[in-house]
């Protein structure tokens, strides 16, 4: 298995975010990355270093007008007197989601303040100084293991940070501010004719949907904790089928609170299941880790072992397969999550 990693994912330093009421301590810290590599190192793989590809992967999916704000945000901001250390929103439009239109225009003030509230969707997404550089380096890290796939690869591992699964084409929410599963899935398209994105983040990947929810060459899975009592609540349910071209191809298998191994890995039985139906030629594994019953803002009892299970039913679909990494926030257990899914890999038909 190739991955890929660009040490600027670590400068990207979170100060806060605002969890039930409470601005918080971050979760989303750099240290995660060391886990992960350590994981990665234990299995003799190296990380490659990507390449700049500037922001034509991003372009793919996003507005040109939110990627402008996310480049520009941090340096306007701090030209306000009394401003707080990153950007965050303190407004929010109101917006009717038209479906005749393909996304909102750009923010029609100039304000940074009001661009905030435009583009940022949560409290859970601070720009400070550094964090356009790690979101842009992320998008090349799911680009370049994308283009391993296209390229002639079996299995590539993208090592991204920040996660991208929460961002929509022009709006960054939990933790997440460019779309890497979208942008790999994006690039496999180039050589394959039908793609599946299997996310398995214990939150729904509701920017993900979003982005492929009228197309029918890109199927999207997602298991996760039930919206009724979980973020991103508005998004996730069963009943959301696809619309337009894309009506039956997306599917959501949202679990009660507290599942355990035995019904986490049944979910991803049933999403493989929907890959294998849907024919995908490639697949995108949106990978997290706060399903594990350990994570700080987790709501599964999944244990270190079931991401093995996860990995075993990877492999068994036997299609090329770009892994990008998503959620997980507990560092202690996070490597050796990884290491049990890489293991698991390696026990189907390809080999790590």
């Amino acid at each position: 298995m190739r991955a890929f990693f660009h040490p600027d994912q670590h400068l990207h330093d979170p100060k806060q975010f605002m969890r039930v009421g409470r601005i918080s301590a971050p979760t989303d810290l750099p240290s995660r990355t060391d886990a992960l590599l350590g994981a990665l190192r234990s299995h003799g793989i190296e990380p490659e270093m990507p390449a700049d590809y500037g922001i034509s992967p991003a372009l793919t999916i996003h507005k040109q007008h939110y990627l402008d704000f996310l480049a520009t945000a941090y340096e306007r901001w701090v030209e306000i007197p009394n401003a707080g250390p990153e950007v965050l929103p303190n407004v929010s439009p109101y917006w009717n989601g038209s479906p005749d239109r393909d996304g909102r225009p750009p923010c029609r003030s100039q304000s940074v303040i009001a661009q905030a509230g435009y583009y940022l969707g949560d409290l859970a997404v601070p720009i400070g100084p550094n964090t356009w550089r790690s979101a842009l380096t992320s998008t090349h890290t799911a680009a370049a293991a994308a283009d391993a796939i296209v390229a002639g690869a079996d299995t590539a591992y993208a090592l991204c940070r920040p996660s991208g699964h929460h961002a929509r084409t022009d709006r960054a929410t939990g933790f997440c501010y460019l779309n890497n599963s979208a942008i790999a899935a994006e690039r496999l398209r180039t050589r394959f004719r039908r793609v599946a994105v299997l996310d398995v983040d214990a939150h729904h990947g509701d920017g993900t949907q979003e982005i492929f929810y009228r197309r029918d060459d890109v199927l999207t899975v997602s298991v996760h904790v039930h919206p009724d009592a979980y973020y991103p609540f508005f998004i996730g349910y069963e009943d959301e089928r696809g619309s337009g071209n894309g009506e039956g191809f997306n599917l959501n298998i949202p679990l009660p609170p507290r599942s355990d191994d035995a019904a986490f890995l049944a979910a991803v039985d049933r999403g493989a299941e929907a890959v294998e139906a849907f024919e995908a030629e490639a697949l995108v594994v949106a990978l997290g880790y706060d399903s594990h019953r350990e994570d700080p803002i987790g709501l599964l009892n999944v244990s270190t072992e079931g991401f093995r299970g996860v990995g075993e039913r990877v492999a068994r679909l036997g299609i090329p397969t770009v892994v990008v990494q998503e959620g997980g926030y507990q560092i202690s257990v996070i490597g050796a999550c990884l290491s049990e899914f890489i293991t698991g890999l390696g026990g189907g038909k390809r080999t790590v």
